[in-house]
């Protein structure tokens, strides 16, 4: 008899994982369907986020930022160092043992709630006597669970393009760039986005030469103008050739690396030749093979599951979360659904506020924010107040030597009430944490403006910038 259960969640990234792990907390009898294979062959949890995504990218990251500011910038510290070298097997390693010791963290706290780890690939297979049948094709053969709820939580995998074949050796997405096993000397990138800067930012940071190819007009179209502007500068000047509006040609791949065929803004035929190839042009929802057709579900154009605002899909006691489903594909975004959907199955009344869910790109410096952007609030006819004040006049920023960048804070001209915070620090990432909190709360630039915080820290740039947005009284400006 096929072994039943509460709730199967498909799929142990952090959507997954939290929801299993919340259903448990719950009460539920919960099991996890997970397939993920380590380059070695074993089964590991996590999804794309903890193996190949989130986690050892900002591994990465670190150890970068770390060689540069100790090749080029402890100078103005007063600290001289020389012979500064990179070890690139050694760096991997680290990463490595970050992720390993994320992804047996998970274990340990599926044993803890004693959700039931179902190794292989699991798919829809009808229905019977109220419950849904899902099969599991692992290594020992197929097994038949049953659940009266599923929570579908695949994740995305990396979009290739037409015509360019991705070997992970000299032409990589994201899981290969995350693997060089040595600095290439000159390095190219397909695609602006977050993935692209990001992987971009690390290598050059370690010596490679980079050029960014973009086909959109508009660089970082999704953040704030000012944001965009400020980062094309600071970028640039770092190092990144970032070429706009570049129409992609013919990527051939040779014994000497790579060579890639593009048009530019102007209609000009142009050829970069580097020794490896990034694409990075965004991601596609894991739904193949789910067997979603066996239980009258059906994903759209672009691959993603139909819900409702809570993750509902049309089947009764079967949900979607994470980026399977409409929404930005960010981890947090996908946690959130997560714990919602497990909250729902308990009859509970959770909500998500889309609008206060925090973006981050991990470049240097961080780019972070939440809520509207200036021209969207242009766009949709409201009417608005902006403050913005310069991390350059903050005294914590000039110690540590990160004076780069602003907060910019808008806010509803009428009521005060805060619509969106943009922010561009070497902290940004965790800042952006109290503008998402004020704004879930509905607060106003003024109580951010009338709260204490301590001096000297980034976090006062903040409090500035709501002061700025809500009476034009920043302090210290």
């Amino acid at each position: 008899m096929a072994e039943r259960y509460d709730v199967i969640v498909i799929g142990a990234g952090p959507a997954g994982y939290i929801a299993a792990i919340r259903a448990a907390q719950l009460g539920f009898k919960v099991a996890c369907v997970e397939k993920w294979k380590t380059p070695g062959g074993e089964l590991a949890l996590g999804g794309t986020c903890l193996n190949v995504g989130c986690i050892p990218s900002k591994a990465l990251l670190a150890s970068s930022e770390q060689f540069e500011n100790a090749a080029h910038h402890l100078g103005e510290h007063g600290i001289s160092a020389s012979g500064v070298s990179v070890n690139v097997p050694k760096m991997l390693a680290r990463k490595d043992r970050i992720v390993h010791k994320m992804t047996k963290g998970i274990e340990f706290l599926f044993r803890k709630n004693k959700i039931a780890w179902l190794k292989g690939h699991g798919r829809f297979a009808g229905a019977a006597d109220g419950f849904w049948k899902i099969e599991v094709d692992g290594d020992g053969g197929v097994d038949v669970n049953e659940a009266k709820n599923v929570i579908v939580a695949t994740g995305s995998k990396a979009r290739h393009l037409p015509g360019i074949e991705v070997d992970n050796r000299l032409i990589c997405d994201n899981e290969g760039a995350l693997a060089f096993e040595s600095v290439p000397e000159r390095l190219g990138v397909i695609g602006a986005g977050v993935i692209g800067l990001e992987l971009g930012s690390v290598w050059r940071r370690l010596g490679s030469q980079v050029t960014v190819l973009e086909a959109m007009p508009t660089f970082l179209a999704a953040c704030d103008d000012a944001v965009a502007k400020e980062c094309w500068k600071i970028f640039t000047r770092q190092g990144l050739d970032i070429r706009m509006g570049a129409k992609l040609g013919e990527v051939k791949a040779g014994s000497k690396g790579v060579s890639v065929a593009w048009t530019d803004d102007q209609g000009g035929a142009q050829t970069l030749e580097v020794d490896r190839l990034i694409v990075s042009v965004g991601r596609v929802p894991n739904t193949d093979g789910l067997g979603l057709d066996t239980v009258g579900l059906q994903p759209d154009a672009r691959g993603f599951i139909e819900v409702d605002d809570q993750c509902r899909t049309k089947q009764p006691g079967i949900f979607a979360i994470g980026d399977v489903v409409r929404g930005p594909m960010l981890a947090h975004k996908g946690e959130d659904e997560g714990v919602m959907v497990a909250e729902l199955i308990a009859g509970q009344k959770p909500h998500i506020d889309y609008n206060c869910i925090p973006w981050v790109v991990y470049t240097s410096p961080e780019i972070a924010w939440v809520g509207r952007t200036e021209q969207q609030l242009k766009a949709d006819g409201v009417a608005y107040k902006t403050g913005q004040f310069p991390f350059a006049a903050n005294g914590r920023a000039l110690g540590m030597a990160l004076e780069e960048g602003f907060v910019k804070v808008l806010a509803d001209a009428k009521t005060d009430e805060i619509l969106g915070v943009h922010i561009v620090s070497s902290n940004a990432s965790d800042l952006i944490a109290e503008a998402a909190v004020a704004m879930e709360f509905r607060a106003s630039a003024e109580d951010i403006g009338r709260i204490c915080h301590p001096h000297p820290s980034l976090s006062e740039v903040i409090r500035e910038a709501a002061l700025a947005a809500s009476d034009k009284r920043a302090l210290n400006m």
